[in-house]
């Protein structure tokens, strides 16, 4: 069985409908698990998922290591019938121990299969993520029969109510029992300013999956070299966040130091829908900041979603400490918000 190298995973996130695009093509089936329901300590949220193809190759996780052989065992049977599973396991105090977690409880996966009649599907969810298009999948558990909604498309009530709220879950319908997944697109981070915090964040950043793409007019600076071979752009934010495109799943951070870059890069993220705000810089800083941003008409409503002193107050010294406070409010505003 494959299993995913630090390094791997810290360059390229798993994405495990790419994965299971890959290998439909390479070997024709492949099953797709996902949690549908967990415990409160549980490592993987709902909607985590693993996909394994037929040579027991695997790539994603489902509870961090307490039920995914049996989740494997299960997937190698659903490919062969080709039905999908719905399991339920409970996840015993000393499992739960030995796979490094606090404490046990139960878990639900869905196991579905997929061939290569099933490519227009899994294509049509990639596109939609790959222009940040929130999607609906609802698969009908008693013979895996799927249907994609587009977010704004009339939805079944049961299964509207659930996709509302951004759930993953079973419910029942008159056609039978569905789970339902809303498939937002994956969180965005636009770094403006390829410093050694920035180098830092960056790093940190994608190890917990988010895609991050780095601006900074100082070529210098914004090199592939710098920044392992990721998303940089050598330009003005105001020129970058355009070609981007910023969207409400979409975190901004200013670290430039450079106040002149720094406030292009907060008033183009001014102007649109993010979800979050943030800018290095001491009070003092951001009081001028706060002033000049003023002054080029922003509103005193526009200026509070700016979050500055950037960072959790953890008494943070040092880029790397700085780069874990900020990506800590980052999660911690991106759960709050659902």
């Amino acid at each position: 069985m494959n299993v995913i190298t630090p390094e791997r995973r810290t360059r390229n996130p798993v994405d495990t409908w790419e994965v299971a695009r890959n290998w439909l093509d390479a070997h024709g089936r492949v099953a797709i698990a996902t949690v549908v329901s967990t415990w409160g300590s549980a490592p993987v949220p709902a909607g985590g998922q693993l996909v394994v193809t037929v040579d027991d190759r695997f790539e994603g996780s489902v509870s961090g290591g307490c039920v995914e052989v049996d989740v494997l065992v299960e997937a190698a049977d659903t490919m062969a019938s080709g039905v999908p599973k719905l399991l339920e396991f409970g996840v015993s105090e000393e499992t739960a121990w030995r796979a490094g977690l606090p404490g046990g409880g139960k878990i639900k996966v869905l196991v579905e299969p997929l061939t290569r009649a099933d490519i227009g599907f899994v294509d049509a969810i990639i596109e939609a993520r790959r222009t940040r298009q929130s999607v609906v999948v609802v698969t009908r558990i008693a013979d895996g029969g799927r249907r994609l909604y587009a977010s704004n498309e009339t939805m079944p009530p049961e299964v509207a109510s659930l996709a509302a709220s951004g759930s993953v879950g079973v419910t029942e319908t008159p056609e039978g029992e569905v789970f339902v997944q809303s498939l937002v697109p994956p969180l965005r981070i636009i770094v403006a300013g390829a410093t050694h915090i920035g180098q830092v964040f960056a790093e940190l950043a994608r190890q917990v999956g988010y895609s991050v793409t780095v601006v900074d007019p100082r070529s210098a600076f914004a090199t592939e070299e710098r920044f392992g071979g990721e998303a940089t752009m050598a330009e003005w934010p105001q020129a970058s966040f355009d070609k981007l495109g910023i969207d409400a799943r979409t975190a901004v951070v200013a670290l430039t130091h450079a106040s002149h870059i720094d406030d292009e890069a907060l008033s183009a993220a001014l102007r649109s829908p993010c979800l979050y705000i943030g800018a290095l810089g001491s009070r003092g800083t951001h009081a001028k900041r706060l002033e000049r941003l003023a002054a080029a008409g922003f509103t005193p409503k526009d200026l509070q979603r700016i979050n500055a002193p950037i960072g959790l107050a953890i008494g943070a010294k040092g880029p790397a400490e700085i780069a874990v406070s900020i990506l800590a409010e980052i999660i911690k505003v991106t759960r709050s918000a659902g």
